[in-house]
């Protein structure tokens, strides 16, 4: 097997939406991850729909056909 070839893999903290945190092991780079959708806020588990708007999406959206109304 090639030397050096592998990532580090070290322990991280992972930040969930509620602040709550956990320890794991991963080849990800920094230290901490912050989530920005986890299970306690995803709908598929919740059941909730939230509405997420990443860069104004949904604002360009509801410019883009504020003239077809629904009849």
């Amino acid at each position: 097997m090639k030397a050096d070839i592998h990532p580090d893999y070290h322990e991280i903290t992972v930040v969930m939406t509620d602040g709550t945190e956990f320890k794991t092991r991963s080849t990800y780079e920094g230290e901490s991850l912050r989530l920005d959708i986890d299970p306690k806020s995803h709908p598929a588990w919740t059941g909730v729909q939230r509405l997420v708007d990443t860069g104004g999406q949904v604002a360009k959206f509801n410019k883009r056909f504020a003239g077809f109304g629904l009849k």
